[in-house]
């Protein structure tokens, strides 16, 4: 496991374990939960960008299509 050391403003560290405490975990928790959902969406974008350089575009919107569809 790493150590990641970052500055804060004293307000928003205050903030931060307010939030922590509130959700009854510690801070390093919380920042934890928080940085996965920026790597989730990373990965989801990645991911999306190697399927697309490889893919058939209209392959792509003809299933676009049908979840739209399934969606409304």
């Amino acid at each position: 496991m790493a150590t990641l050391t970052i500055r804060l403003p004293d307000e928003k560290h205050n903030r931060l374990k307010e939030f922590a405490q509130a959700k009854g975990i510690s801070v390093n928790k919380l920042i934890e939960e928080l940085s996965t959902i920026p790597l989730a969406e990373f990965d989801a974008y990645t991911r999306f960008q190697a399927m697309a350089a490889t893919c058939n575009p209209e392959e792509g919107l003809t299933i676009l299509i049908k979840l739209d569809a399934i969606l409304e």
